[in-house]
């Protein structure tokens, strides 16, 4: 199956802003995560066709996942 995933901010540093990949069917967004080297504890928003989700999520085919990091500041 066909997923687009998104990275945003400081998660796109030596990675890529948005691709295409294929993946095997009932991949979890964790899953992907783990794949592209991110840690959860970087990770502070989940989308997933632009709706908040979280690591557990099964994706299917054409999903577009959106991945946030945290946002720091004071």
């Amino acid at each position: 199956m066909q997923v687009t995933v998104k990275l945003f901010a400081g998660l796109r540093q030596g990675r890529f802003a948005a691709e295409k990949f294929v993946f095997d069917d009932g991949i979890t967004i964790a899953r992907i995560v783990e794949k592209h080297e991110i840690s959860g504890s970087e990770v502070g928003i989940l989308l997933c066709n632009g709706r908040h989700t979280d690591f557990s999520r099964k994706l299917e085919d054409g999903d577009i996942v959106s991945i946030f990091p945290k946002i720091g500041g004071g």
